[in-house]
């Protein structure tokens, strides 16, 4: 049976963690909030306390997955990469306006997360002989850059970044490294609106990446809605 740790189990991660139980695999849901993490062993996975910016804890974590499983077939960082808040204006306003406190917020923090993440899940799949998957999410702004949230997608063009790297370090050990693009507003109502993404859809997604062949591999995947407004 194949195992996975799904750090950030409050939203997405959540609907990620349902469908790989659904799946047949065995599943830790990772978070900080002791909610979440009842929640996710209300659903029937293994529930962790880890912080996605602490390379330790997410090492820590991996290492408990194995240690119940056997070893760790699939990695995923849907975690939130903004932590408790954010400093003024949404994206991070004008470049002319922004603060030294904005840039920490807007564009360091979602490199740091997703570089310990990252780094993390290397060093354990190395050590445990590659053949696994490794999915980072991230948004929208990982494709482009707006008025009033430069700072935003200079966070996010750093996760691709990094996530490019690994995916070229990491392949001839037969690690697959993924780039999950969510261009989209995410709709947690069960409701049927095109112009947004449904958490069960996105899940669907990382099952997709997870369950690919070594001969066939797509390191960046962009989901957007019918109706959202696309922006190259």
């Amino acid at each position: 049976m194949p195992a996975a740790l799904v750090i950030g189990a409050r939203n997405l991660g959540y609907a990620v963690i349902e469908r790989l139980l659904a799946d047949g695999w065995s599943v830790a849901g990772g978070a900080r909030s002791a909610e979440t993490l009842e929640r996710v062993r209300a659903a029937g996975a293994d529930a962790l306390e880890v912080d996605v910016t602490d390379q330790a804890s997410v090492l820590a974590a991996l290492r408990e997955v194995a240690d119940r499983h056997g070893r760790v077939d699939l990695v995923v960082n849907a975690a939130s990469p903004y932590g408790g808040g954010r400093s003024g204006p949404f994206g991070g306003g004008p470049l002319a306006e922004a603060e030294p406190s904005g840039f920490e917020d807007w564009s360091a923090m979602p490199v740091r997360g997703a570089f310990a993440f990252l780094s993390a899940s290397a060093r354990f799949l190395l050590d445990q002989g590659g053949e696994a998957t490794v999915v980072q999410v991230t948004g929208g702004s990982t494709r482009r850059g707006m008025p009033g949230r430069g700072l935003w997608a200079a966070g996010a063009f750093g996760v691709r970044a990094l996530t490019q790297a690994a995916a070229l370090e990491l392949r001839e050990q037969r690690i697959h490294v993924a780039l999950l693009i969510v261009d989209a507003v995410i709709d947690r109502s069960d409701g049927e609106d095109a112009g947004s993404a449904d958490p069960a859809s996105l899940a669907d997604a990382v099952a997709y990446l997870a369950a690919q062949s070594p001969r066939a591999m797509t390191h960046e995947l962009q989901v957007t809605p019918a109706l959202d407004r696309w922006v190259p």
